[in-house]
């Protein structure tokens, strides 16, 4: 029996705003998605540092319960050695595909001798507001994504780039898909993510947007991470 998740979110269109309801059944993490291999190996090169194994193959999807996303502004993670990572968002249903923004918060400890397990390990926080993919088609290579990280009350950037750093959506979708022109409805797949400035590192709080320069306007975001602790 299918598992779903209902996300509310406020669609932003050039000419109207309204509430939207979406049972997720199905959440991917696209990882390995650059574009330029040389920024992408980059990223790798920086995970590898902390003791994860560099990926059999590029892209990968990873499966993740539906459930693990969320639209609250706080989360809760087990000890202190997770972080977040900000990526554009694909969100399918029966009206067509969408975009957002969200954290793949990860647990980099786990990470480092399963990968898969640590996607499922911490909740993904997505913005409420979303814009349909089309609005942003033409000028997708525009946007511009970005992340602050907080700690003890000092903020500081943490990603910050273009998505051309990554595959584009339709490219990512047919590589999922085999070949498709869209992902199945009630899917939200994230589309990777860029190298974090200084190295990937945990914080109090986890703050990040997607900027449409074209259209003037950002979707954000923000959490606070709880840690909770581990006893055995």
């Amino acid at each position: 029996m299918a598992s779903y998740t209902n996300l509310s979110f406020t669609r932003t269109c050039a000419n109207e705003t309204k509430p939207i309801e979406i049972a997720v059944e199905h959440a991917v993490i696209a990882g390995w998605t650059g574009r330029d291999v040389a920024k992408m190996e980059e990223h790798i090169q920086e995970l590898e540092k902390l003791g994860v194994t560099r990926p059999a193959a590029t892209p990968l999807f990873y499966r993740v319960a539906a459930a693990r996303l969320t639209l609250a502004n706080a989360i809760e993670a087990s000890g202190g050695q997770s972080s977040g990572e900000v990526e554009f968002v694909l969100i399918q249903n029966d009206d067509g595909l969408h975009i957002g923004v969200g954290s793949d918060h990860t647990d980099r400890e786990v990470e480092t001798y399963g990968i898969t397990v640590s996607k499922q390990m911490c909740d993904k926080p997505i913005s409420t507001e979303i814009w349909p993919h089309g609005e942003v088609a033409g000028h997708w290579d525009k946007l511009i994504l970005r992340a602050w990280a907080i700690v003890d009350g000092a903020r500081r950037l943490y990603q910050e780039g273009s998505v051309t750093a990554m595959r584009a959506p339709q490219d990512i979708i047919g590589r999922y898909t085999d070949g498709g022109a869209a992902l199945a409805p009630a899917t939200v797949m994230f589309g990777g993510t860029l190298p974090a400035i200084g190295g990937v590192a945990p914080a109090d709080r986890f703050e990040f947007e997607l900027e449409d320069p074209v259209l003037g306007r950002r979707l954000t975001h923000a959490y606070d991470i709880t840690v909770l602790p581990i006893l055995g």
